[in-house]
């Protein structure tokens, strides 16, 4: 009896891996600077101009907000910052995207999921995009110049990076 129960609860503790593992599953994500750069790339102009729509909404409430046009020349360069105000009047500036990401998770060839994030160029050039909402680096209204910023290693316009899931696997490449 005894030998049966630890039996089963091998069997229970090792099935959620085993069905892990077998799972096809694959996530792309591409940097691009433009719609056209993109379908260029991808040949879907759909989900490119979806990406980037999502991305350019997200970029209105989670880019970085400056309290001074200095600090955000400072961060991002002359020509990168727009005057801004929000609804309260409070002023303030912010980088323009200068890019875009398109995440796509794939399932059994199939696309079962699609995320556009906006990409910023820092002073040096760097690609970044606003750290998740879970960090707490997302903008909030009063709290200027505290978006945190998370780097991202994609090369704009080229071939989107691929990690596929399952237990313990992850592969990336990427291609030009």
């Amino acid at each position: 009896m005894k030998r049966s129960r630890t039996a089963a609860l091998l069997i229970m503790g090792v099935t959620p891996l085993a069905l892990t593992s077998c799972s096809r599953e694959t996530q792309t994500e591409g940097l691009y600077t433009s719609v056209e750069s993109c379908i260029a790339q991808t040949n879907d102009s759909y989900n490119c101009q979806q990406a980037f729509d999502q991305a350019r909404q997200q970029a209105e409430t989670d880019a970085p907000r400056y309290a001074s046009r200095e600090a955000c020349v400072a961060a991002h360069g002359a020509d990168a910052c727009q005057p801004r105000s929000d609804a309260g009047g409070q002023s303030y500036f912010m980088p323009l995207m200068t890019g875009f990401l398109i995440g796509q998770l794939m399932r059994g060839g199939q696309t079962v999921g699609l995320n556009g994030a906006p990409a910023f160029q820092d002073r040096a050039g760097n690609w970044q995009r606003p750290a998740t909402p879970s960090s707490g680096g997302v903008y909030r209204p009063g709290s200027l110049g505290t978006t945190a910023m998370a780097p991202i290693a994609a090369q704009p316009d080229r071939a989107p990076t691929v990690t596929r899931g399952g237990f313990g696997s992850r592969s990336a490449g990427s291609g030009g």
